[in-house]
């Protein structure tokens, strides 16, 4: 990746938050790299040099400031990157895998090992091993720096296998001991950690949380306020989480227990990927706005974001389950489901009473017993495929996983069609290219007079690659404002949610 000096340069001059994570100045002077908006002193333009990750200023030698924190930095899923690349990505964040086990991420990716790295090599002149380790050590350090939490602890959170491991690494690779990045002053042990989740913007955060707010099932997940609060389950980990906007520090502030410790990379990863995070809205705005018809629904609401997934089967669910009803109906019907097929959690919100039902617990149900909630028969039925499917390890609905294989498999699955499967590859997937191009929603807000074909959609929407998935939440939001409740309210030819 080729960065351009001059603009860089003017970029941490400003401290512009927009290319904040877009790349790292590195200081020669003190062996030093920064994020763009680190509050020091500007460095000379000769002392700089200019990386376009964390982990290729750490490759070259240079430390991470204690100051700015460069972990805190969103990372830039460059729409152009290789899909393979940005899927291993995905991975690497989930905290799913172990740093050194690069060679699972490549399987999960139907790649050898050796193919995975060459990848790597041309698109950064780094193996993957790179970004993971840095990924993990970074991890751990805002630990040490944020919260009173073990170095044991600390170690294991960060993926590492062994307490010996994580001090050698650390100290082979930032020349000091973990003990010795703790703050001066460390808050006792308490029963919850809270983290910052940074973001580049303008983000729509009022939109975001209105979305959610008005699919938020009953007794799993609430909004109130300015926050976004949900029970949740990972790997036996039971626990709750609370999310809040800092607009002036341009992060989400998370609340959550101690208990979902030891998974707590797959927490905020997951939560990156729910509020999107990562977005370069700059960079989206830049390519969308060049349409006439997007440009001022970009202008009147800048910084719109593709609203995530918790979880993908649970996105799933709830999509199958707002097939011909309205919005409303959907809510009602995952609450139904929640409170029968969901695990019971303690929260100090009252309105959180249970987690989402796994795709195990539906699979181990029949038909029949999900049809009771209120459902018709044949959509019960779809709804036990698809929870079979994803138990079975057959289908994988989280970011990193091949979105026009999943595409095919969940069609495949009676009783969903593309919009559905689009829908679904767009929220849980995060894939930014996803895009139901049979939603009447999206016909008519492109229409004059009325909707127009789903053939003349897919035409315009050429222009809009790869960032099809947000001119679809543009266009949404257009169509919601003149008195609609797409995209769950209407429905495609097909008959799926729309």
């Amino acid at each position: 990746m080729t960065l351009d000096v001059e603009k860089c340069y003017l970029a941490i001059l400003a401290r512009d938050g927009r290319f904040d994570g877009v790349f790292f100045t590195a200081v020669v002077s003190t062996g030093v790299y920064c994020r763009p908006v680190c509050p020091a002193k500007t460095p000379h333009k000769q002392n700089c040099r200019f990386f376009p990750t964390a982990a290729a200023a750490e490759a070259a030698g240079f430390r991470p400031c204690l100051r700015c924190r460069p972990e805190l930095s969103p990372s830039v899923p460059d729409g152009n990157l290789n899909s393979n690349v940005r899927r291993a990505f995905a991975l690497m964040q989930s905290g799913e895998f172990s740093y050194y086990k690069i060679g699972e991420i490549a399987a999960e990716l139907g790649l050898s090992e050796r193919q995975l790295r060459r990848l790597f090599l041309q698109e950064f002149g780094l193996p993957p091993i790179a970004f993971a380790q840095t990924q993990r050590l970074l991890f751990a350090k805002r630990l040490l720096q944020e919260t009173s939490l073990s170095i044991v602890d600390v170690a294991f959170s960060a993926g590492f296998g062994s307490v010996r491991r994580f001090n050698t690494l650390f100290r082979d690779r930032y020349g000091l001991v973990p003990s010795e990045v703790r703050r001066a002053r460390i808050s006792p042990m308490t029963e919850t950690i809270a983290l910052r989740l940074a973001y580049r913007p303008p983000f729509a955060w009022q939109p975001l949380l209105d979305f959610l707010a008005m699919r938020a099932t009953a007794g799993v997940e609430a909004v109130s306020g300015n926050a976004y609060y949900r029970g949740v389950e990972i790997e036996g980990h039971q626990g709750w989480l609370k999310v809040e906007n800092l607009a002036e520090k341009n992060s989400l502030l998370v609340t959550l227990p101690t208990t979902l410790t030891p998974v707590l990379m797959n927490v905020l990863a997951r939560l990156r990927h729910m509020f999107d995070l990562d977005a370069n809205p700059q960079v989206i705005a830049e390519q969308l706005s060049s349409d006439p018809r997007l440009a001022p629904l970009i202008a009147e609401n800048p910084g719109l974001r593709v609203p995530g997934a918790w979880d993908g089967f649970e996105l799933a669910v709830r999509a199958v389950l707002g097939q011909q009803v309205s919005v409303r109906g959907a809510s009602t019907l995952a609450a139904r489901l929640a409170q029968t097929f969901g695990e019971p959690t303690a929260m100090p919100h009252e309105a959180i009473r249970c987690t989402s039902p796994g795709a195990k617990a539906l699979a181990a149900a029949t038909p029949e017993k999900i049809a009771s909630i209120g459902l018709p028969l044949k959509r019960a039925a779809t709804l036990h495929a698809l929870a079979r499917a994803v138990a079975a390890g057959e289908l994988r609905l989280h970011a990193g996983a091949d979105a026009e294989a999943t595409v095919e498999k969940l069609k495949a699955i009676g009783g969903i069609g593309d919009w559905t499967a689009q829908y679904i590859v767009m929220r849980a997937l995060r894939w930014p290219d996803a895009f139901p191009a049979g939603d009447l929603g999206l016909r008519k807000a492109l229409g004059e007079v009325g909707p127009i074909r789903e053939a003349q959609l897919l035409r315009l929407a050429e222009k809009w690659r790869p960032w099809r998935a947000y001119a679809a939440v543009y266009l949404w939001s257009s169509f919601s404002a003149k008195g609609n409740n797409a995209p769950d309210n209407k429905r495609d030819r097909n008959g799926e949610t729309g």
